[in-house]
């Protein structure tokens, strides 16, 4: 989409990206309505830090098995933008997701993930780096603070049902966080390649198509 085009389309006043992600995720879940966080600590990211996430929705999902699928805003552009019209990525071209097991220990809402998206995103900014798929990181301890979960880092993984979609201001791929064990972490550290991460996804999915995250999981 070129610059005209984008000023023709939209105002000011729309969040362009924000409906892109949201248009994606009508396709999965319909008019069901998530529960929406905003900052967690209430202040948007600013020179002095904070919050660079404005925002995640948790859907309950049903597919494959009971479970709560969380999604980021705030990676990717979100607001009108004319300058950022037609763009290959849209901002850091991704957005956080992250599926968790729904069980008896894990009833509540997930937000302690979010905190989990805003780190990441914080590394981002100051290092200049960025996540992609098949790239793995540890958690330096439980993935979940203050549980005896045995997940001690991520893998990062296209989320299997919403993929990547072409916003107005460029792409922008679903990026979901997959819990590992200390066994799994320990075998791409010794081995540290993409194509490494990307079997084990392989043989996670297997067993796991959607890769959820199952806190209890040996």
């Amino acid at each position: 989409m070129d610059k005209e085009t984008y000023k023709n389309k939209f105002t000011e006043d729309d969040a362009v990206g924000w409906k892109s992600i949201d248009e994606a995720l009508e396709k999965i879940y319909g008019d069901s309505e998530p529960k929406h966080y905003g900052p967690l600590c209430g202040i948007h990211y600013s020179a002095g830090g904070e919050d660079p996430i404005d925002g995640a929705s948790i859907y309950n999902s049903k597919a494959q098995e009971s479970h709560k699928h969380v999604v980021s805003y705030g990676m990717s552009e979100l607001y009108y933008n004319e300058d950022k019209a037609g763009g290959e990525f849209s901002k850091w071209g991704l957005e956080f997701t992250f599926r968790l097991k729904t069980s008896v220990n894990n009833k509540d809402e997930p937000t302690w993930i979010i905190q989990v998206m805003n780190n990441l995103a914080r590394y981002m900014y100051k290092s200049g780096n960025w996540f992609e798929e098949n790239h793995f990181i540890p958690a330096n301890g439980p993935i979940k603070l203050n549980t005896d979960t045995k997940l001690v880092g991520f893998v990062f993984a296209v989320d299997p049902e919403l993929g990547k979609v072409q916003t107005p201001h460029g792409e922008v791929t679903f990026l979901q966080l997959v819990g590992i064990t200390a066994d799994e972490l320990k075998r791409l550290k010794d081995a540290p390649s993409t194509t490494e991460v990307e079997k084990l996804i392989n043989e996670l999915k297997k067993e796991n198509p959607l890769l959820i995250t199952d806190l209890d999981r040996e």
